[in-house]
Order: C-alpha cells, then structure tokens, then sequence
C-alpha cells in the first residue's frame, strides 16, 4: 500500500522546496502562464489551487463579514511573501473563477528540454486566455508601431519645407546671378563703345603728329648752324 508518499522532494531540502514552490506560484499568479518542468508544474497544482479557492471564499466574504477575507488574506501571505501578488490574487483571479468548482489550472506537456532530456510542461489559468492576450498585445505593438511611424512622416514633413526653401533660394540666386550677367555685359558694351570712339579719334592723332614732325626738324637744323 502507498501510504505517506504523497508530494515530490525534488531533489530539495524543505526550506529550499517551499521556497521553488512560493516563487513559481507568485509568477504564475503575475504571468498567468510559465514554463517549467513537468514534475514542477504538477507539484505546483497542489500549493497554487487551496490559494485561488481562499481568494474565491474571500468575495464572498467581502460584504457579509469582511474580516473573514482579511483572514483568508494573511492565511495566503504566509506563503505568498510578494503584495502585488497578493492583490492580483483576491481582486483579479478570485474575481475571474466565478463559480468554477475546481480545476483553475492546467498542465501542458511540451516534451523533453535539449540538453538534460528533462520533461518540461506549460502550467496556466483555464479562465485566462494566453492566446487573445497575446494577439492583443501583438496588436498594441502594431497600433504603436502604425503611430511611431504616422509621427515620423510628420516629422519629416517640415524637411520637405527646407528642400522648397532650398529651391527658392536657388531660383533667387539664379535671378542674381542673371542680373550679374546683365551688368557684365553692360560693362563690357559701355567698354566696346569707348574703344570705337578711341579708334575714330586715331586718324586725328595721326595727322596732328605729321604736321607736328617738320617743326621739329627746322628745329633740328637751326641747332647745326
């Protein structure tokens, strides 16, 4: 007969098992969903199902006798050692069981770990749905991935602006640059025309140097005698 067999020793001491067994209890409880080995998921069933009971029991002590659920409440600090767990187990899980006789949570087996060959399992909440949580949460990420990006392209809307700018700029430049050219060549035609008028005073010149020669030559002879 198997008499007083009952739990797993897990390779642990007592202090070090009740220690494993508080702290997967209290991530499940934050998680709603872990993964762990099978002989740890099915030793969790037996601490984590008594707490979620307390927390149902709890409710319905919340308007008759309050001090009831204060006392279900420390009953489960004992071996919860974490607040926030605390509190998500009697407002939210308590609350989400509803009338559920039993059972609040399941065992997934996922086969054996690479490495140790270990049999590894999935433990959750039946009342919570892992798989809508996480389309949800894969919809946030996009919804704000879709808003990071509508910010972005209004961001860069403004450069858009500087690039027009930029182009108006040029064009003034070129209109400058235009009216530079225009008063080059202006320069250049005043240039030209003051050459003509320097190349029809020249036939003048000439015919004052001439008539200026001889003088200078009579000049010349007078100095001899």
């Amino acid at each position: 007969m198997v008499h007083r067999k009952k739990g797993r020793k897990l390779s642990r001491t007592a202090s070090h098992r009740k220690a494993l067994l508080s702290n997967l209890s209290i991530s499940l409880i934050l998680n709603k969903r872990i993964k762990t080995t099978e002989a740890k998921a099915k030793e969790l069933r037996r601490f984590i199902e008594p707490l979620v009971a307390k927390a149902k029991r709890a409710l319905k002590y919340q308007d008759s006798s309050p001090e009831r659920g204060i006392h279900l409440r420390r009953e489960a600090r004992k071996f919860l050692n974490h607040k926030e767990a605390l509190i998500i187990l009697f407002d939210e899980i308590g609350a989400k069981v509803g009338d559920r006789p039993g059972g609040f949570t399941r065992v997934l087996k996922t086969g054996n770990r690479y490495g140790d060959g270990a049999r590894t399992a999935i433990i959750e909440f039946v009342d919570y749905n892992y798989i809508k949580a996480k389309e949800e949460k894969d919809k946030e990420k996009s919804d704000a991935a879709d808003s990071k990006s509508t910010s972005e392209e209004s961001k860069t809307k403004p450069k858009a602006k500087k690039k027009e700018t930029n182009t108006l700029i040029e064009k003034k430049s070129g209109t400058v640059m235009k009216k530079k050219d225009k008063y080059q060549d202006d320069k250049t035609e005043v240039k030209k025309g003051k050459k003509a008028k320097v190349k029809d005073a020249d036939p003048e010149i000439k015919k004052a140097g001439k008539e200026k020669e001889p003088i200078s030559e009579n000049k010349e002879n007078k100095d001899t005698n």
